[in-house]
C-alpha cells in the first residue's frame, strides 16, 4: 500500500470544502440528506437528554401505569 500526504494551506481549506460539498449536492443527495437527518436526529435526542435531566425523578409505579394506560 502506497501511502500518500497531502498539506494545504489555511486559505484553501474552506474553497476544498465547498467544492466537496457542491459536488456532494450534484452527485449524491441521497448521502447529504442521511447526513442532515442524522444531525437532526441528533439534536432531538440532546435536547430530550436535557429535558430529562431537568425533570422530577418518577418511581417505577407511575411509569408502569402511564406506559399500560392508567393514570
Amino acid at each position: 500500500m502506497t501511502l500518500m500526504t497531502v498539506s494545504l494551506d489555511e486559505g484553501e481549506v474552506p474553497a476544498l470544502l465547498k467544492e466537496i460539498l457542491l459536488e456532494l449536492i450534484e452527485d449524491r443527495p441521497d448521502i447529504l440528506h442521511d447526513i442532515a437527518l442524522e444531525a437532526i436526529e441528533d439534536a432531538g435526542l440532546l435536547a430530550a437528554i436535557h429535558e430529562g435531566e431537568a425533570s422530577e425523578l418518577m418511581d417505577r409505579a407511575e411509569i408502569d401505569a402511564i406506559l399500560s394506560g392508567q393514570s
